[in-house]
């Protein structure tokens, strides 16, 4: 860190439920259930409620891990911190730069996606394109990141009020849809046909992780709580139970509302092609089993929950952002905090400057082009998907990282029985297994790496990779940050027993 360069923390104050909006609201829930279905029908039949399932069981292996490390370490870096102080600052700095990535993407393609989502809501609105009001995609980006710039000024836990209250909307609207599908027994056709929760005839192995492959990345961003692990309250008991609800809450609700949506379309193949076509399934099943009003409140519901997701993708790269200028890596006006509630706000708003450049930019040349024949959807898949490549990257080192904790004598708990260790070894390095194959199933068909998402993703962690490699003078400026910062002696591996820092 350079001489000159005072470290800034914000103040503890933030309770348990604020750190669960974020994460809430970044792996949105309504958004998710409204479009992430459709792409797994092609490959595993009516069996999508057994693949989210699955997919749960997955992505719980990762939470754990993140859960472990958080019980003793927390940082605005997220994995910057949690890698780099047990693995070694080079795989922090490189965690960290993929997790930021991933971000990033998010919130470049959730831009076009609020456009996309708000035209749509328009069209329904009238009753049919014809007539129906139209705004420009860009239009709609700029607006959208414009109030996300102003809300990111404000309190935080303003903010995390924003976030609840908009994502209790979407999920009380998908309670009421269950609950009413359930009562009229699902489609006329096929009823509630629990024959869903096994696979059907033909489908392979390969077809079953395609299908869980998209099913995962549903829960893409449930660890953006970490991000406040030096703005909670007790952050040792409140950052794991916000992981941990925040994955019973959407595992619950992912798998349930699946399983409703199936049985109501229908498990025949006529249902199943409804289901798989169907731009906005909670929109068109609320108009089929409630009434049109319902159908459009929510379709509404999809476009704040896109929203909301923007707020958090930005505010949660901007505390990494804010880590990393904290430790030299960037300008020293980004590591300050602003504002009545003493938020990484500056840094908020050079991603919020980035992401608007990004999409003036596709706008204005017209690329990618992703086959949608959506300007703004196109944009939304491309960045979205290279954003989820890149995080499973961070994801990875989260589970060395895990692993490397359970298993030094320096990070040794001592109320941790030998089966506790054993767990702290074997359940993150089964969910390493996973994230491989995440990822492989992610990259393995592409062919043209400069349009291709996962290759944009990797590409973007390769430039993180490059820099730890090289960046000798800054990575020994980060081992010293980071011990100043978490209270711990890197360097002395004896010594190293982290202290409670402000908590």
């Amino acid at each position: 860190m350079e001489p000159n360069r005072t470290v800034e923390r914000p103040a503890r104050r933030l309770p348990l439920w604020v750190a669960v909006a974020l994460s809430l609201a970044l792996v949105g829930p309504t958004l998710a259930m409204s479009g992430n279905g459709q792409g797994i029908i092609g490959t595993v039949g009516k069996a999508v409620p057994l693949v989210f399932l699955i997919g749960l069981v997955g992505v719980a292996l990762i939470g754990y891990g993140f859960v472990r490390l958080t019980r003793r370490l927390n940082h605005a870096g997220s994995v910057y911190a949690l890698v780099g102080v047990t693995v070694g600052p080079r795989s922090g700095f490189f965690a960290g730069w993929a997790m930021l990535g991933a971000y990033v993407g998010f919130a470049i393609g959730l831009a076009g996606l609020v456009s996309d989502f708000t035209n749509a809501f328009f069209v329904e609105l009238n009753n049919g394109p014809k007539g129906a009001i139209q705004i420009s995609w860009l239009v709609v980006a700029i607006v959208a990141v414009a109030l996300v710039a102003l809300i990111a000024a404000i309190d935080t836990k303003m903010i995390g009020k924003i976030l609840i209250v908009i994502e209790g909307i979407g999920i009380l609207g998908m309670v009421v849809l269950v609950i009413v599908i359930f009562a009229k027994g699902g489609a006329k056709s096929t009823g509630v046909d629990f024959s869903a929760f096994s696979l059907p005839d033909g489908v392979g192995f390969s077809g079953v992780v395609t299908g869980v492959v998209a099913a995962f990345l549903s829960w893409a961003g449930f660890e953006a709580c970490a991000a406040l692990g030096e703005e909670t309250d007790n952050p040792r008991r409140n950052i794991p139970r916000a992981l941990a609800g925040t994955l019973a809450l959407t595992g619950v609700l992912f798998v349930v509302v699946m399983f409703a949506q199936t049985i109501g379309f229908g498990t025949d193949t006529k249902g199943l092609t409804a289901f798989q076509t169907s731009s906005n399934t909670l929109g068109q099943l609320g108009k089929q089993y409630i009434d049109r009003p319902f159908g459009i409140v929510m379709i509404f519901a999809g476009v704040i929950s896109a929203f909301a997701c923007l707020l958090a993708s930005a505010t949660t790269a901007g505390r990494l952002l804010f880590a990393f200028a904290r430790d030299g890596f960037g300008p020293a006006r980004l590591a300050k905090l602003d504002g009545p509630s003493k938020s990484p706000r500056d840094a908020t708003w050079v991603v919020l400057a980035f992401v608007l450049v990004v999409n003036i930019v596709v706008w204005a040349s017209g690329w990618p082009k992703m086959g949608t024949g959506i300007p703004s959807l196109d944009a939304y898949f491309l960045f979205a998907t290279a954003g989820a490549v890149s995080l499973m990257l961070a994801y990875l080192m989260a589970e060395v990282a895990a692993v490397v904790f359970t298993v030094a004598a320096r990070f040794r708990e001592t109320r941790a029985g030998e089966g506790g260790r054993i767990l702290g070894v074997v359940l993150p390095t089964i969910g390493f297994a996973v994230i491989l194959i995440v990822l492989w199933y992610n990259v393995k068909d592409q062919k043209h790496p400069w349009t291709s998402p996962a290759y944009i993703g990797l590409g973007w962690a390769a430039i993180g990779l490059i820099g730890a490699l090289l960046a000798t003078t800054a990575v020994a400026r980060m081992r010293r940050s980071l011990a100043q910062e978490l209270g711990i002696t890197v360097d002395s591996p004896s010594s190293a027993t982290p202290e409670p820092v402000g908590s």
